[in-house]
């Protein structure tokens, strides 16, 4: 089968939109969570978020850019980026076998909550003619393939949390067995909305905002973390076969070396061990690497009281004792949970990781849960010469997915 390699990046995130500014964020530990506005929530308790300052009108006229959801707008500022790193530049013939597989959560849901709010509390009661095809699960992804001309294999995936990790998965092994030459592949989501906030509100998920500093209100693998923080953003990442990328003499970051996907089965909310384990060493069986060739660990890391340990247990399964050794951070403290986005957007954080040799930190991790006793790499960024890497996704529904990426040798 073909090897894959990643030529292209692009990311909308609370810490950056650029690649080069959203990394330097992380790595010294600029958070892009910060209060909820009134306008967007106006309950009675504080809540926190990491929001993206987004100007649509440096991309789209006032007319264009209203007929897109928020979640459509990242989608396509990150592709557009990605495509561009790449230079990616597709004649006729080439854009039959281009693809774009694209990961959500629930799609547009900026646009669904609009319209319902114009349903039953505007006095027209009428929605927009545009709602169906603003809110459609499959928006980003069909306005990514209709702006870049990329006339092959169209998939969505909506797998929760996992949605985007599972997309890149998904779109290395369509390369690798021949059904597409290049794909834009990632992951958007824009979920920080009146009612969304509610529901996860309603779930007693959502981390209390800190009293001193609500930017450090997301506290991976804490002794006193409270919950999970939403976020908001996008990130696409531009996947080739090596011979393609040879061929025109691409720069690639790195080769996509195996991806692991497996079920729980376990319960719809709760996290279970063994589906974690299986779908790490399934993406180290893909890899045809050994544990202990790992460097570090993008973790999922929530931040939530069961998930933490679980993932932590999980980790210790797979890795025995070069777990002590391994790097683990959840990048997540910094730019929250982007929910069917958030895969992508950590492959990229761990890309960018292995390119530089730089691990981000996990964030505001002050004190020790005595559960999660891995090297988290606390509050400070550390340079390690890393081999390969490994990036977390498990998403409710006991849908877990992993990428292994390493350095790309001809």
């Amino acid at each position: 089968m073909r090897r894959v390699v990643v030529t292209g990046l692009g990311v909308v995130a609370p810490v950056g939109q650029t690649t080069t500014e959203f990394f330097d964020g992380l790595v010294s530990a600029r958070s892009g969570i910060r209060p909820v506005g009134p306008e967007i929530f106006n309950g009675p308790q504080r809540l926190v978020a990491g929001q993206v300052a987004f100007d649509p009108s440096k991309y789209w006229a006032p007319h264009l850019s209203a007929q897109l959801d928020r979640a459509t707008q990242f989608a396509l500022v990150a592709a557009g980026q990605a495509i561009c790193d790449a230079s990616l530049d597709l004649d006729d013939g080439e854009s039959l076998r281009a693809a774009v597989y694209w990961g959500t959560g629930l799609g547009g849901a900026t646009s669904i909550e609009d319209s319902y709010w114009q349903l039953f509390a505007s006095e027209t009661g009428r929605v927009r003619p545009s709602a169906v095809v603003m809110g459609m699960n499959n928006a980003a992804a069909a306005h990514i393939s209709i702006a870049h001309r990329l006339r092959g294999p169209l998939l969505n995936i909506s797998t929760a949390c996992s949605s985007s990790t599972a997309s890149i998965g998904e779109a290395y092994r369509a390369i690798q067995a021949g059904h597409a030459d290049v794909i834009v592949a990632g992951g958007s989501e824009a979920l920080i909305t009146y009612g969304n906030l509610c529901a996860w509100d309603a779930m007693r998920a959502l981390a209390h905002a800190d009293p001193v500093d609500p930017s450090r209100s997301c506290k991976p693998f804490a002794a006193d973390r409270t919950g999970l923080v939403l976020g908001e953003g996008a990130a696409a990442l531009i996947l080739e076969s090596s011979e393609r990328a040879e061929r025109r003499g691409a720069r690639v970051y790195a080769e996509i070396a195996g991806y692991g996907n497996a079920s729980d089965a376990h319960g719809i909310s709760k996290p279970d061990a063994d589906g974690q384990v299986r779908a790490m060493r399934l993406a180290l069986a893909d890899a045809n690497l050994a544990p202990d060739a790992i460097d570090y660990v993008n973790a999922h890391g929530t931040a939530t009281q069961v998930g933490d340990v679980v993932e932590t247990s999980a980790i210790k399964q797979v890795f025995g004792e070069h777990a002590r050794k391994l790097c683990v951070s959840s990048t997540k403290a910094l730019h929250g949970h982007l929910m069917g986005a958030t895969g992508a957007v950590e492959m990229l954080v761990s890309l960018m990781a292995l390119e530089h040799g730089i691990v981000p930190p996990t964030a505001h991790l002050e004190h020790r849960d005595p559960m999660c006793d891995l090297d988290y790499v606390p509050n400070e960024a550390r340079r390690v010469a890393l081999r390969a890497v490994m990036s977390n996704s498990f998403g409710f529904g006991g849908m877990n997915s992993v990428l292994v990426a390493r350095h790309y040798r001809e």
